[in-house]
């Protein structure tokens, strides 16, 4: 059994000119039903002429340029148009007159060039066949000039406003397509910033410290193990990032847990962070995105109490509750480093980001006596 979608598949990979070439075949085959010999369209309203072989050049001049409608609409609506003048003259009322406002259509919604010259010469060549309909005796009358060429002139219309809305309809998806790939760009840009800062950071000060170590070798080895150890977690860390961008990922990539933070902070403490951690309360067995972003909101405030505050006093309290996270960072501001994490760059302001887009709220800031404050509530809502 022939595959239905297999054939509507094939049939779009075709040429447009063979995809329209059935419409120009039917409207001229309805021309030959004896039934519908002199049911056309009637402009003038002149004596009928019997159906002859001339009329059969006159309906092919005005149904097969129908096969060309999107593709040469303007030479499709030029064709037409000159066989609908030839059938009205002559007389032979075809149905094939139908023609004429589908090439109309077309050439609104298809002509991307020379519109308004078009719109002028085909007007001016009513105005002829007008004329031309008058001398050979037609009743028409003004009136019924002018409706015809108004119901024209609305099929030209209809194809125009179809073309403007395709038109802003393709300019909305390119917009989205631009937002879209800014919105990952950016959130490519905060993963790598969570993921390689915290780490490079505590290699560093780590790095710093063991240039002072020269006299005690184990302290000195325990510090440089610390470096191998962050430096492999990094690498880590990263592949899981790149495998989460790659399109063939199998899904086997690892997201921080809210388990590791005693990990986290075990770290900080061996680049020489004193940091106190308590938890209230029991961590949620799935909390999604608020377990991620809760994981980065410490492996920031961490990664700028080293930065910032090395060597001072750093508290660490995060309360579970059935709905939300609450996540608590601060630091005495009594380290060797000097400067304001406040100036940190997009991590702060990219955690911000992170927080309220799960309808959290987040603060961050100097500490009235001293040393920086992190504080984030985040809302657990569902598991996705």
């Amino acid at each position: 059994m022939t595959d239905p979608r297999g054939v509507r598949q094939l049939w779009r990979r075709c040429d447009v000119t063979v995809r329209d070439l059935p419409l120009a075949l039917l409207l001229a085959l309805a021309t030959m039903v004896p039934a519908l010999d002199n049911r056309g369209t009637r402009l003038g309203d002149l004596p009928d002429r019997p159906f002859d072989l001339l009329a059969v050049a006159v309906v092919a001049l005005q149904c097969l340029p129908l096969a060309g409608r999107r593709r040469w609409p303007g030479v499709c609506l030029g064709l037409v148009s000159v066989g609908f003048a030839i059938d009205q003259l002559l007389g032979y009322h075809t149905v094939a007159g139908t023609a004429l406002p589908i090439a109309l259509l077309s050439a609104g919604i298809h002509l991307g060039r020379h519109r308004r010259a078009t719109l002028v010469a085909v007007s001016a060549a009513y105005v002829l066949l007008a004329v031309a309909l008058d001398q050979r005796g037609s009743t028409e009358g003004l009136a019924g000039f002018v409706t015809f060429y108004l119901a024209l002139a609305l099929a030209w219309g209809a194809g125009a406003w179809l073309r403007t809305s395709r038109a802003a309809e393709a300019q909305h998806r390119r917009h989205v397509a631009e937002s879209t790939r800014i919105a990952e760009r950016t959130r490519i840009a905060r993963e790598l910033h969570d993921v390689v800062t915290h780490h490079v950071t505590a290699m560093v000060v780590q790095a710093e410290a063991a240039r002072y170590l020269t006299a005690a070798p184990d302290r000195l080895d325990q510090t440089l193990t610390t470096i191998t150890d962050t430096g492999r977690r990094a690498i880590s860390d990263l592949r899981n990032l790149l495998d989460l961008l790659d399109p063939d990922h199998s899904g086997t990539a690892s997201t921080s847990s809210l388990r590791e933070l005693r990990t986290l902070v075990e770290r900080a403490r061996q680049a020489g962070q004193p940091v106190e951690f308590t938890q209230e309360g029991r961590p949620p067995e799935s909390a999604g995105s608020a377990e991620a972003t809760s994981y980065r909101v410490v492996q920031e405030a961490l990664t700028n109490a080293l930065k910032y505050d090395h060597g001072g006093p750093t508290a660490l309290h995060v309360r579970y509750d059935e709905t939300e996270i609450t996540v608590t960072v601060s630091s005495a501001g009594s380290g060797s480093s000097a400067g304001s994490p406040g100036g940190a760059g997009r991590g702060l302001a990219g955690l911000a980001e992170r927080v309220s887009l799960l309808g959290g709220d987040f603060d961050a800031g100097r500490q009235p006596g001293g040393g920086f404050l992190v504080r984030a509530r985040i809302p657990t809502g569902s598991p996705a």
